[in-house]
């Protein structure tokens, strides 16, 4: 449930950095309410991930898929340029974030 809530929370950092961009300095009122709102949810998403997360992993998580959506939206969009090194790049994060989740903790022995 949390890895869930997570990637939900980094869809929505996207979102809000995305409705950032687009508030013009928190002047055009939609955007800047849809800014608040996901800025809101996404922390406490993020929070909630790092109850049973270690904070180093969901943080790289949420950064990085968070990045690689607002990235790739704004470039479908047409707000930013596409090229074959940005995909790559893209991909490469996305790549990263999943081999995150892949990888499994050693146990740590217990200290009694």
């Amino acid at each position: 449930m949390a890895w869930l809530v997570l990637i939900i929370s980094a869809v929505l950092e996207a979102v809000w950095a995305t409705a950032l961009g687009h508030s013009d300095g928190f002047s055009r009122p939609v955007p800047s309410v849809i800014f608040l709102v996901a800025l809101t949810l996404s922390m406490l998403g993020l929070g909630y991930a790092m109850r049973s997360i270690p904070i180093g992993t969901a943080y790289a998580v949420w950064t990085g898929f968070g990045a690689a959506l607002t990235v790739g939206f704004a470039m479908l969009t047409g707000e930013e340029p596409v090229s074959v090194w940005k995909v790559i790049f893209l991909a490469g994060i996305i790549g990263c974030v999943i081999g995150l989740k892949l990888v499994r903790e050693p146990e740590v022995p217990d200290a009694s």
